[in-house]
């Protein structure tokens, strides 16, 4: 391997910073890189610290060098900017990388002699991908505040009075669920931005069982819970007046854990409940 191969490189790409090798830059010989590295990089344009400066998308180019360094495109899971890559792959004349791209593309996977990259099977978009598609997989909490209602003395104990079901999850998955019984006005001033996540939605109803009704309805199944428990002591006769009264003592808190998986990723509900926990 010569010196020069094996100088080190600065890259300031659409403002994102990367180090590498000329070596790495030049591995493929039809490419633009290899093109502006195999020569005099001082003739390059740079910015004002003398880092080569290439005016393209910062954050895609990571996927580039990668590809340049292993011969392979390494996407994450639920990779979004199948055409965007493709354009930059384009862009920097790399031949194979655009023919991966193109088999990307295909629900049928690559047909194509020779191509090692991923065939990606379809399956919902994920929460955690921003897009703010309907129907996707992800989770939602459900949680509520309640208590114990007391008649005349302690031995006369009804069912729970809850003063508010609280919901947590991706905004659009929540209204998908929940619908008009949904209320938000508890976050009035951040808009109805589908990619946002958020802990301040409630429900105008009360009945637990019609919030559980509904995540079954849209194909959410449970995978955890969680209670406080009670606080009341062990002997209610301790209580003086001033203090904090009964129904107080016996308040609690309780979440649900709620999920929704795509149905082609092959998961039992036992195994949604395994990986869960």
């Amino acid at each position: 391997m010569s010196g020069d191969q094996q100088r080190i490189v600065d890259l300031n790409v659409g403002g994102v910073l990367y180090t590498t090798s000329v070596e790495t830059l030049t591995k493929d010989e039809g490419s633009l890189l290899f093109l502006m590295f195999s020569g005099d990089p001082g003739n390059l344009l740079q910015d004002s610290k003398g880092r080569v400066f290439i005016d393209r998308d910062g954050v895609l180019f990571r996927y580039i060098l990668d590809y340049l360094r292993s011969g392979q495109l390494l996407l994450p899971d639920n990779f979004q900017e199948f055409s965007r890559l493709k354009t930059e792959a384009e862009y920097f004349k790399l031949k194979a990388a655009v023919s991966q791209l193109e088999c990307c593309g295909s629900k049928t996977g690559c047909s194509k002699p020779g191509s090692t990259l991923l065939s990606p099977c379809p399956k919902r978009p994920s929460a955690t991908d921003m897009s703010g598609t309907w129907g996707g997989e992800g989770y939602i909490v459900v949680g509520y505040r309640g208590t114990f209602a007391f008649g005349r003395d302690m031995s006369d104990v009804k069912f729970r009075k809850l003063t508010r079901i609280l919901v947590h999850g991706k905004i659009n998955m929540c209204k998908e669920v929940f619908k008009d019984s949904l209320n938000d006005s508890r976050d009035p001033d951040r808009g109805q931005d589908g990619d946002r996540y958020t802990a301040r939605y409630f429900l105008k109803h009360t009945v637990l069982e019609q919030a559980f009704d509904q995540l079954c309805e849209a194909g959410f199944r449970m995978v955890g819970s969680c209670a406080s428990g009670t606080s009341a002591p062990n002997d209610i006769q301790e209580l003086k007046p001033g203090q904090v009264s009964i129904e107080d003592q016996w308040n609690h808190y309780n979440e649900f854990i709620f999920v929704r998986k795509s149905k082609e990723c092959g998961c039992r509900p036992a195994q949604i409940e395994q990986e869960f926990f």
